[in-house]
């Protein structure tokens, strides 16, 4: 079987020989075609804070909570979570501003918009914080 080009009216054969780099071309710009892309990051969701918590690996998990904080700023859930973090680290100051923070933001939430377990998580938690207060001289 020999291929023809046209040229000036006539048909002239394409020798083998260049016809041998274009068929091995072909498979390697099939393999190429194939490269697998990454796949898309999954959006942060109010869930993410206490998602893949480790307990030897607290700073980890502060830091995506810190993430989900940032990506729901009006949304008391994510600080009511951290607080259990902040707690879990010893580091009752920052949970307590935590609370202070979600209470603040459930504060605006009509009664019927917010899931009362968390409202009543928020009441118990800020009611603890200020247990744990250090009393304050002439107080």
């Amino acid at each position: 079987m020999s291929v023809t080009t046209e040229l000036a009216g006539r048909h002239t054969p394409v020798p083998r020989r260049q016809r041998r780099p274009l068929l091995l071309l072909l498979p390697a710009l099939l393999v190429g075609g194939c490269v697998e892309q990454p796949l898309p990051e999954r959006p942060i969701t109010r869930e993410d804070c206490l998602r893949t918590v480790k307990l030897e690996d607290l700073p980890s998990a502060l830091q995506q909570c810190d993430k989900v904080v940032a990506a729901f700023p009006k949304d008391p859930g994510p600080l009511n979570e951290r607080f259990l973090l902040h707690t879990l680290a010893g580091n009752t100051v920052a949970a307590c501003r935590d609370i202070a923070q979600a209470t603040t933001l459930a504060a605006a939430v009509p009664k019927g918009k917010l899931d009362p377990i968390l409202r009543q998580d928020l009441e118990v938690r800020q009611r603890s914080c200020r247990e744990d207060e250090p009393a304050r001289p002439g107080g």
